[in-house]
């Protein structure tokens, strides 16, 4: 078949800009074929070589004595002791996901699981984070209902739990929403596997499902802002088949115990294109590739689609050739294809074979490393508006408002078609803060939250920063963990405008000063920028998912106060409502600075609750809502009503000042816990008790019964049955 012929549109068209195409000429001397143009623009797209983020990723903290592996691989490494490492990662699927709800959101956990077993560790935990427009706009219900089912859809048929996560609406996403999937795995510290390749003339093996025209083109669709041609980019949204993946996990990690698995690679962005390159460039090495022994499900295939493809459920592997027979009948008794399709050679070049034709010969090492880097221009956000009046309010009425919020009410509604159970290790599901898993076979107990404020981080992009991973730690700590390391989800506007790359570069300070002050390294992540439609960007949205761990299982921090419990608030509280929920939900205004973060306070606060956790029956961090909302939630879950009599005031019960928790304990316990905290001069107060079966703020009260019904309702009437 003809290729087509090489011009300034088909050039722009693959989003290379004209310099990024001069420098493909000058590297090639020659002009590329369509095949090698098409394998340049995959390799060279922002989702792929993170061309405006290198400078500022680099700055992050990667490295501390718990961390195995961190950023570059598949996913990080922890190690969590006794021979054993949790391994995981976050990363976005959100613009096919608003093409295509359904599988733009399966595939994305299909994409992130794949990204933990690549590296041998079976998963036993999901979680996604969600941002939604307004739910009123047209689009936005049949977007959260396709993007929950894909979610369920894929990770129920998978057999992962979904233990946590959070969701939001807001008007900014109402072009373009956003679908952040993380997953953890367990792997043993001496069977970690790499995708570095070695060894030259050691066969390359595809794995898995056969490639087809699904997903040609996904990563540099996503490297683009959306436009009125979003309908035409559909065919460029994979589609994915979890009972397929399914099969891939139980193979491949069956495969790794035989020894035959030099270094293995998830096809992800990008499918063979990347992943190839990948561990050709990681391992000094390169690749040849006959596109003709490739796997297929559609005929008449090009080498183009073939290499862009981004159908799921596809590994590639650098194989010990002497395992070639047990490996290939491993697949073969899992019904999945097995394919030798090409080799490792010594000579830096990359060579794609389709048809006994040569389709591409690239130097493989320019197609990584001399990806362009950019040094964008940015500059600082203007300081946000100031905080005008906020006038005192009846506490409870403004509560209703909050629970009648779909981003404050209770999202079972998501949640509950979820399978948040399966493996029996789940000891914390959604909705009690951070998910908690067993680490099956022992007593230590994993931790796992995401976290993100993206109107703070609007307001003040270094505050906001530190505000996400700060409360990444809070959701942590209360439930009794110790926070280990961070992965990070970097949701941005478009770099190429100055002032959304400001917000990038403030985000990043932010993020990297908490990383370092709470001891919690950044070991994975994603960055997806160029998420506008018709040039109104996102609100920026650094999403952190964090993983802690509990030692032994009799250290958890309860989440369910009991009836006569006291109340107690550990942190200062001044009363911060710049850019809080009730001045959002309440006033309909976006006003005033993001909350100061004090990391110093923060980590005394959260070291003071976990030497004390045995006198503390309940915990809770304080985050959107500030005490009030917390309260409630806390003790409607346990089915019972508070009281919080210390200061009705507007300010302190609403207040979103960070560094703070709420806990829960007996008379004898919560004195011994005041004492302790004037010993280590950390501010505590007694602030209410926990019982009966009215919600009390001040002086105004309501029926638990009538709150709870507007908490628990409010998703169904705004959606409908899930």
């Amino acid at each position: 078949m003809q290729e087509p012929k090489i011009t300034d549109e088909i050039v722009a068209a693959h989003g290379l800009k004209p310099d990024e195409y001069q420098r493909i000429l000058d590297l090639l001397g020659r002009e590329p074929t369509f095949t090698e143009l098409g394998i340049f623009s995959a390799m060279w797209n922002e989702h792929c070589s993170y061309k405006s983020s290198k400078k500022w990723l680099r700055t992050l903290p990667t490295e501390g004595p718990q961390v195995i592996q961190g950023p570059g691989e598949n996913a990080g490494v922890v190690d969590i002791g006794d021979g054993q490492a949790v391994v995981f990662k976050m990363e976005s699927h959100n613009h096919p996901s608003y093409i295509e709800p359904y599988q733009g959101a399966a595939t994305g956990v299909g994409g992130i699981l794949r990204d933990v077993f690549t590296m041998g560790a079976r998963p036993i935990a999901a979680m996604d984070a969600l941002s939604f427009g307004e739910p009123d706009h047209p689009r936005t219900p049949r977007l959260v209902h396709g993007v929950v089912e894909g979610i369920g859809g894929y990770g129920n048929c998978f057999g992962v739990p979904n233990v946590g996560g959070e969701t939001r609406f807001h008007a900014a996403y109402n072009g373009n929403c956003l679908v952040n999937a993380f997953a953890a795995g367990l792997a043993d510290t001496d069977k970690i596997f790499y995708s570095a390749a070695s060894g030259v003339g050691m066969p390359v093996v595809y794995l898995g499902a056969k490639t087809g025209r699904d997903g040609v083109g996904g990563a540099t669709m996503a490297s683009a802002e959306f436009d009125e041609t979003i309908e035409e980019k559909r065919p460029t949204v994979q589609v994915g088949d979890p009972f397929t993946e399914k099969r891939l996990l139980e193979a491949c990690l069956e495969l790794m115990e035989t020894g035959a698995v030099i270094s293995i690679q998830d096809m992800g962005a990008a499918g063979l294109t990347c992943s190839a390159v990948e561990m050709g460039d990681k391992g000094d090495l390169g690749i040849r590739l006959d596109l003709d022994r490739v796997p297929v499900r559609e005929e008449g295939m090009t080498a183009y689609e073939m290499m862009l493809s981004e159908s799921q459920e596809r590994m590639l592997m650098v194989l010990n050739p002497e395992k070639e027979d047990v490996a290939r009948q491993i697949f073969e008794k899992w019904d999945l294809d097995f394919a030798v399709v090409g080799e490792t050679i010594a000579e830096d070049r990359f060579l794609v074979f389709h048809g006994n034709e040569l389709k591409a010969d690239l130097p493989l090492k320019a197609l990584s490393g001399e990806a362009p880097e950019y040094d964008r221009p940015w500059v600082e956000p203007p300081a946000p508006a100031p905080l005008g009046e906020v006038p005192e309010v009846d506490p409870v009425d403004a509560l209703r408002i909050l629970l009648g919020s779909p981003n404050y009410a209770w999202k079972g509604w998501i949640w509950e078609q979820y399978d948040t159970s399966v493996m029996a290790d789940t000891l914390r599901g959604p909705g009690l803060g951070a998910g908690l898993v067993r680490v099956h076979g022992t007593d230590k107990v994993l931790a796992f939250t995401a976290d993100c404020t993206p109107r703070y981080v609007a307001a003040n992009p270094v505050e906001g920063g530190r505000q996400a991973v700060a409360e990444a730690f809070r959701n942590l700590v209360a439930a009794g963990a110790r926070p280990l390391a961070t992965t990070d989800n970097l949701n941005f506007g478009n770099p190429e405008k100055p002032e959304i790359m400001g917000q990038f570069v403030g985000a990043i300070k932010g993020i990297g000063e908490a990383c370092r002050a709470l001891d919690m390294p950044i070991v994975s992540g994603n960055v997806s920028l160029y998420n506008e439609t018709d040039g109104e960007p996102i609100l920026p949205t650094p999403t952190i998912g964090a993983v802690g761990l509990v030692a032994h299982i009799d250290e958890v921090i309860g989440a369910l106060p009991e009836d006569g419990q006291i109340a107690l608030l550990v942190g200062e509280t001044a009363g911060h409502l710049g850019q809080s929920a009730l001045l959002a939900e309440v006033f309909n205004r976006e006003e005033g600075d993001a909350p100061p973060v004090d990391l110093e306070a923060e980590r005394r606060n959260g070291e003071f609750v976990l030497e004390n956790r045995e006198l503390v029956a309940a915990a809770t961090d304080l985050s959107d809502g500030g005490l009030a909302l917390a309260a409630f939630e806390m003790a409607e879950a346990a089915g019972i009503g508070v009281t919080i009599d210390a200061d009705g005031s507007t300010a302190f019960l609403f207040g979103e000042d960070q560094g703070r928790y709420l806990l829960a304990a007996g008379f004898d316990q919560a004195e011994a816990l005041m004492v302790r905290a004037a010993e280590a001069g950390v501010p505590i107060r007694a602030v209410g008790r926990f019982g009966g079966d009215t919600v009390r703020l001040g002086e105004a009260e309501a029926p638990l019964a009538e709150l709870s019904d507007i908490y628990r309702n409010t998703f169904a009437r705004l959606f409908g049955d899930p």
